[in-house]
């Protein structure tokens, strides 16, 4: 039925109506978990009845003397929305959808102008079924997608969070080295926040990703891109939230099998070593050919009242298995270069929901998400100068890998008046990680070979050791007032989480390992090796390795908010909020090394409701957003480490244990570019004084306009600026400098510098006071100008305009279609470097000293200049369903990474403070500024799907086929970005090459019955 059409009354009777999108009602607060309905009335007094259809869960609101309405906090699902007057019903709206942290609006109007006292005469007037399709949220000011339980069925989308996501405008996918993460807005893939019934699931340690839960638990998933509230924090790149499913008055009962064969599988490409006059020039690096992947789901799920209208329950749980084999590239592994792969991943879910009455309800949630993989390793090499590979069929090693844990949730939600809200959260969760290798031997040392040579040395199955007793735990919990007064509705919370994290490694075998490499010609000194000469002859030289780093970290975030939404008049709604976030970084003693108290985050946001009928929108809103630095800071940065090489000559190679012999020191002993010796730093050390937390400024503006009655339009321009960052410094000559100008003896300021060479967090580009050992456990305290520090000023920006056109579904097609200009440039990607895939959240080499950031300004790696997306579905017949999704974007920017110019000015920073690698922007001497080398290919990838759910099961048998990648297009999508080896100009075999392909075609089977 349409919006529009309304019965026709008697005569001289006060007529009420619906209409879908009218007159604003009162201002209503946002939730992560939850929604709400407002509106019109139609008179003061007036009684509004919301029942929710699947629950029975009553609310009953009485109009104000403006005649509004709102009921906020409302569990998502589907609502019937009834007005009355003295008991009697005067007018209904059925299947009103409510949806995570939107608004929906019921007005009611009366014509005519009967006293209220003729109501009682009035025949019941009922609208069902009346379409949303073209329903503008003017209640919101921020920038969302919500994916609803149902579209994620339809749509031909991989069953994980990470590709949801994917779907959303201005989200990029991350670096392949950072495995099932995103790109928010040009952030970093750590800068993201994830919940699950309103609790935090970030990972812990590297705040890379989440936990996840069975997919068809899921009810709907929002995923914001920018303009959250004050209620959200601790993300500078978007935020994710989920609502699962929940039981409701009638039992249902369901399951599915999905099966993706490697027989219809596409090959995987092949990745080529480039032509760089190397040995290896135009071989295979790695046979991706040999690639393969058999992948099962199994899930099911029930759902029904323990206790009709009070008491539900729903559980959901699934196992995936995946069969899968991959092998390293060349030269591959004598002991570990073919990998076999065995993957249980069991997930399930169960709530508990108890109305205690209709104004106090309780909600349980538990999940559990664990991966189990067995790895086993066998030979596989490849023949030197050919494209040939001998595999071996006997193991010669492997691994148990076990992560995951158990999450527990409770929520309260109680409607203490009608204008008085109060929610209350508890959250834990328990995550551990084992990692168990098959048939270690300690005494084997491993070996590895840098050398550009056709037949490199390698020895040993297992380089570096993780520990074995690794976990996560999480624990939290938050306390929200919501308060409406007039057009206001205000808000005040407080949420903390605490987070604590084992992890660490150490080096195999006897406690190192041997590294084969060569100096360039006319290179005398090992670049980054602290003075050690190169050998002469043919320049090969080999260094022992020693790394062990780990403990038990914790961080504590905390925040308070206040928000008020103002509904200004009918058409404009002002939200005004400040957050104030407080963070703590321990160390595995337990002592503070970083804190960050009063931390305030103002948010400004505006919504017009240009016509005052919910049909064109402009909005805008202003904000700042703060993050707090994970644990694994604390692992690389707070806690004892070792992390040096001592580097030979040597006159020949053990041909059985790859040992080298006839060693000859090169240098004066193990050396550490960052000071490394397995000393543990003074915790008031570790960080610059008034650190600074990592904060991102932000600016939207947009719209979204009803362009006919089954067709939206938006659009909207993002401006995003990070004000500041934190990373690590690592520059010995600042501490020296300044002490040498204190007048310090020379002895003195080599202990300062050598100090602040041991790696010091910092806010980059700016003034930073550090507190730094004398020798003697004292501290002394040098404060350094940016000048003195000499980097240049910190710069990420971001600017994006998003289009949109969208059809919402009608019963029988939807359709979306995302179109993002942006540009995403500075000198930092923020808390991680995709150029080389570092995985040290704000501890990237970037900032380390100021010679890497030479020419470092330019396109980011997370830049995507054009970005389309469509995706839809067409219910043809009540059997027969089509669907299609598509994305186009354009290519990454590419770089060259050399060394830094050997020339007479740089020979003390070369011989003395240098890292031996091609880690500038410098590429044969020359400078080669960030982003110059053009772009990768346009990625390019079509989903198509096809469901057909026959009539003799009343269309609740469901068989459908799913093809991703449907013609094959395999792109790159990132290379090496080193550009030379050994020194500059010195040819290195893999500069310019792949790193990883998009994913080949595939295919998914899935059967699907509904009781």
């Amino acid at each position: 039925m349409s919006r529009n059409h309304i019965p026709r009354l008697r005569p001289r009777v006060l007529t009420i109506a619906l209409l879908a999108c009218m007159a604003a009602g009162a201002a209503h607060a946002q939730s992560n978990t939850a929604g709400s309905i407002f509106g019109s009335a139609g008179e003061p007094g007036t009684t509004i009845v919301i029942r929710n259809a699947d629950t029975g869960l009553t609310r009953q609101i009485t109009a104000d003397a403006n005649g509004r309405y709102s009921a906020s906090s409302l569990p998502t699902g589907r609502y019937t929305v009834t007005v009355q007057r003295d008991g009697q019903v005067l007018a209904t709206r059925e299947d009103v959808q409510v949806t995570i942290g939107g608004g929906q609006e019921v007005s009611f109007a009366t014509t005519g102008g009967a006293s209220s006292a003729g109501a009682t005469d009035l025949d019941r007037v009922v609208v069902t079924g009346v379409s949303s399709a073209s329903y503008i949220d003017v209640s919101s000011t921020d920038t969302r997608t919500v994916f609803t339980a149902d579209q994620l069925e339809m749509l031909p989308v991989g069953r994980s969070i990470e590709s949801v996501t994917l779907l959303a405008p201005g989200v990029v996918e991350a670096d392949s080295r950072y495995p099932n993460t995103a790109s928010f807005g040009g952030s970093a893939a750590s800068e993201n926040a994830f919940y699950i019934n309103g609790y935090a699931v970030t990972n812990p340690l590297t705040n890379m990703g989440s936990s996840t839960l069975p997919f068809d638990a899921i009810s709907q998933m929002q995923v914001i891109t920018g303009g959250y509230g004050a209620e959200f924090g601790r993300a500078t790149g978007g935020v994710v939230n989920i609502v699962t499913k929940r039981g409701g008055n009638e039992w249902e009962f369901g399951g599915q099998i999905t099966y993706r064969p490697d027989s219809l599988r596409a090959e995987s490409r092949n990745i080529y070593y480039p032509h760089n006059g190397t040995p290896n020039d135009g071989l295979i690096y790695q046979k991706r050919t040999e690639h393969s992947l058999d992948s099962w789901s199994y899930g099911a799920y029930a759902g029904g009242p323990l206790i009709r209208d009070r008491l539900f329950v729903y559980v959901s749980g699934e196992i995936e298995q995946q069969d899968q084999t991959s092998v390293l590239g060349r030269p591959g592994g004598a002991t570990n270069g073919y990998r076999e792969y065995r993957y249980d991943i069991p997930r399930w879910m169960a709530k508990v929901d108890w109305n205690i009455t209709d104004n106090h309800i309780l909600e349980l949630t538990a999940v559990s998400d664990i991966t189990k993989n067995a790895v086993d390793y066998y030979p596989y090499e490849y023949v030197p100068d050919s494209n040939e590979t001998v595999q071996g069929d006997t193991k010669t090693g492997g691994y148990y890998y076990k992560d995951g844990g158990e999450l527990f949730i409770g929520r309260y939600t109680g409607y203490i008046t009608d204008d008085l809200t109060l929610t209350a959260l508890y959250g834990k969760q328990d995550q551990d990680h084992v990692a168990d290798p098959f048939g270690y031997d300690p005494s084997v040392v491993y070996v590895s070979d840098s050398r550009p040579i056709a037949n490199p040395v390698q020895r040993g199955t297992y380089a570096q050791l993780d520990f074995q007793d690794a976990f996560d735990e999480t624990e939290g919990g938050r306390l929200d007032v919501e308060w409406r007064v007039g057009g206001h509705a205000l808000r005040l919370g407080y949420d903390r989480q605490d987070s604590t994290s084992r992890a660490g490694e150490v080096t195999s075998g006897p406690g190192y390992r041997w590294i084969y490499n060569r100096c360039a010609a006319d290179v005398n000194t090992i670049p980054g090796g602290g003075g050690a000469v190169c050998p002469g002859g043919n320049g090969d030289y080999v260094s022992q390795y020693k790394y062990a780093n780990g403990g038990t970290f914790s961080v504590e975030q905390a925040a308070y908010y206040l928000e008020d939404r103002w509904q200004v008049n009918d058409n404009w709604l002002l939200t005004l909020g400040v957050r104030n976030e407080s963070f703590k970084n321990f160390n595995a003693d337990g002592i503070i090394y970083a804190e960050q108290d009063d931390q305030w985050a103002p948010r400004l946001g505006l919504s017009w409701d240009v016509f005052g009928d919910s049909t064109f929108k402009v909005f805008a809103n202003a904000g700042r957003y703060h993050l707090a630095m994970p644990n694994n800071v604390a692992l690389r940065g707070a806690a004892a480490s070792l992390y040096t090489n001592e580097y030979f000559a040597f006159t020949d190679i053990d041909p059985v244990t790859g040992e080298p012999l006839g060693l000859t020191p090169l240098g004066d002993g193990p050396y550490s570019s960052n000071r490394e010796y397995g000393q543990a730093p003074h915790p008031d050390s570790v960080t610059a004084k008034d650190l600074k937390s990592h904060y991102q400024d932000e600016f939207v503006i947009g719209f979204e306009k009803q362009l006919t009655e089954s067709i939206n339009v938006g659009g909207r321009f993002v401006h995003r600026d990070l004000k500041a960052a934190i990373d690590d410094m690592c520059d010995y000559r600042p501490a020296y400098n300044w002490a040498i100008a204190q007048g310090m003896s020379e002895e003195m300021a080599d202990q300062l510098g050598n100090e602040l060479a041991n790696c010091r967090l910092f806010n980059p580009g700016e003034g930073n006071t550090f507190m730094l050992d004398d020798g003697s456990g004292q501290l002394v305290e040098v404060a350094l100008t940016a000048d003195e520090l000499g980097f240049p000023k910190l710069k990420r920006k971001y600017q994006g305009l998003d289009l949109f056109l969208e059809r919402p579904f009608d019963g029988t097609w939807y359709g979306r279609l995302d179109y993002t200009l942006s540009r995403n440039y500075g000198n930092a990607e923020g808390q991680l470097k995709s150029d080389i895939g570092q995985e040290d959240v704000s501890q990237t080499q970037d900032w380390d000293h100021p010679e890497l950031m030479d020419h470092a300004d330019g396109y980011l790696p997370n830049d995507r200049r054009h970005y389309l997306k469509a995706y839809g579905f067409y219910q043809l017949t009540p059997e027969w369903r089509f669907s299609a999704a598509a994305t186009f974007h354009s290519g990454r920017p590419k770089n060259c990474m050399g060394y830094y110019p050997q020339t007479p000015e740089n020979e003390d920073f070369n011989t003395n403070w240098a890292y031996g690698g091609p880690y500038y922007f410098y590429c044969n001497g020359e400078p080669t500024p960030r982003g110059s080398q053009g772009r990768l290919s346009w990625t390019n990838k079509v989903d198509l799907g096809v469901a057909y759910a026959p009539a003799f099961a009343d269309n609740a048998l469901v068989f459908s086929v799913d093809v991703f990648n449907v013609f094959d297009e395999q792109v790159a999508q990132n290379r090496i970005e080193y550009g030379e080896n050994g020194g500059p100009g010195g040819p290195y075999a893999h500069a310019g090459r792949v790193v990883s392909y998009s994913a080949p075609r595939s295919v998914r089977f899935a059967v699907r019955y509904d009781f």
